[in-house]
């Protein structure tokens, strides 16, 4: 059994790292009678793009109908999570979305795998379980007033459409530098900020743990 988290942080050792490496701990404890492989997968240190439009992976008949053709440093990856037990998508908000390198990374595997039948049915080789974990610097109340949520949906349901439905869990008011004040930041309460790392995330640390767990489950 594998389970992969994707990284779409250019932080290895941050609040969306540490969260996705909490749910393959709770991945790994809930598998009592089989052998179960984690790997977490940095994006940022690949070299890849998004898709390139050119309909390889529709063309019946063609060598790479369903599978992408492109040649980078995802292809293998691509490969081998059509073949997981579980993917855990995590990315930090950057301007009320994810990661322009995680977007990147999700068209290339999703793309292939949706057919241009009246359904748009998935041909995807084996479904399995996933989740996304999103961390963000505003409150939960500022997300709900920039409609985080809305903007999310679209990722998430091509994923529930190829895969199955995700699981998805928001970390809030992250802290985000190691020394605020080396930084100009007005609009965001250092005090605010480390009250809520030393008090909260911890406990969304426990989520992200219990989100791993009923992966499999």
């Amino acid at each position: 059994m594998k389970v992969y988290a994707i990284n779409g942080s250019p932080r290895k050792n941050k609040n969306t790292a540490t969260l996705l490496k909490k749910a393959l701990e709770g991945v790994k404890a809930s598998v009592k009678n089989e052998e179960v492989e984690t790997e977490i997968i940095d994006l940022y240190d690949l070299n890849y793009s998004g898709c390139k439009s050119c309909f390889a992976c529709k063309r019946l008949g063609g060598k790479s109908y369903g599978k992408c053709a492109l040649r980078d440093d995802i292809t293998e990856i691509i490969e081998k999570l059509s073949q997981a037990d579980g993917i855990i998508f995590g990315s930090p908000v950057y301007f009320h979305n994810i990661t322009g390198q995680l977007k990147s990374f999700l068209e290339r595997l999703q793309f292939p795998y949706i057919t241009y039948d009246n359904n748009y049915t998935s041909i995807a080789p084996k479904k399995m379980p996933t989740a996304f974990i999103y961390t963000m610097n505003v409150t939960e109340a500022g997300m709900k007033e920039y409609d985080y949520g809305n903007k999310f949906s679209a990722a998430e349901f091509f994923i529930e459409k190829i895969f199955t439905k995700p699981q998805s869990m928001y970390s809030y008011n992250t802290y985000q530098f190691d020394d605020y004040s080396k930084y100009k930041v007005e609009c965001f309460s250092e005090e605010d900020k480390a009250k809520q790392r030393d008090t909260q995330f911890p406990l969304d640390c426990q989520r992200a743990f219990e989100i791993g767990a009923n992966l499999i489950k």
